[in-house]
């Protein structure tokens, strides 16, 4: 969708690229709380939320359906009072809503149309349902890449920060996830995929290969 991406800066770039390597092999109902509370976490450990003087943030996680699965507001200090407000909401929905138009980050896409020199209405980005700020960003299955089925996002004003806030969370729940071995064993991850062109077979729950020859129809 962006032909021009990569004549960006090496730090945007690898901000924006790390979607392109984060993959779910499952995603419940209990990983959207969960990682919904792993941001309100890490936002309020930041600068950001300095006791006395920090922003305030909302925090939302939905299915690709429109689905609220989690949502939050963390107020900021006293000096933030009025920082979070419907305005708030309606800011994150709208960025919820340039995910689920273009599959990637709204961030993603805010660098990418600035760097193709394009307005939102060029891109089918206009109107008062969709904002290109950055905070959104898309959560996919490994073995579903026709869409996200789901989005996280969260908004205090600031595009970059916001969208480093919510990239790094989910691809640190993922890491979490991964090294515990939480998922269930029938669960596909990249690993138990069969190479393109090739006739390996898969891993079993045991973690032997499966002879396809050797199935039997059930009674």
């Amino acid at each position: 969708m962006f032909s021009n991406i990569h004549s960006m800066s090496a730090a945007e770039a690898s901000q924006i690229l790390v979607e392109e390597e984060i993959r779910f092999p499952s995603f419940s109902a209990s990983d959207a709380v969960t990682l919904g509370l792993s941001i309100r976490k890490r936002f309020r450990g930041t600068s950001r939320h300095a006791k006395g003087k920090g922003r305030g943030l909302v925090i939302s996680v939905q299915s690709i359906a429109g689905h609220t699965l989690f949502c939050c507001t963390v107020q900021g200090g006293p000096s933030s009072v009025g920082d979070v407000s419907l305005d708030s909401w309606s800011a994150i929905e709208g960025m919820i809503n340039v995910v689920k138009r273009t599959g990637h980050s709204s961030y993603y896409v805010e660098k990418g149309m600035a760097a193709m020199g394009k307005t939102p209405k060029q891109m089918g980005l206009q109107g008062g349902e969709f904002r290109v700020n950055g905070g959104a960003f898309p959560i996919w299955l490994s073995n579903a890449p026709c869409c996200p089925i789901g989005i996280a996002a969260c908004y205090s004003g600031s595009s970059q920060d916001d969208h480093r806030l919510v990239s790094t969370t989910v691809r640190d729940y993922l890491s979490k996830l991964l090294r515990e071995g939480s998922f269930e064993p029938n669960m596909h991850t990249p690993s138990t995929f069969p190479l393109p062109g090739t006739s390996e077979q898969p891993l079993s729950p045991t973690g032997e290969r499966e002879d396809p020859s050797s199935a039997r129809p059930s009674p």
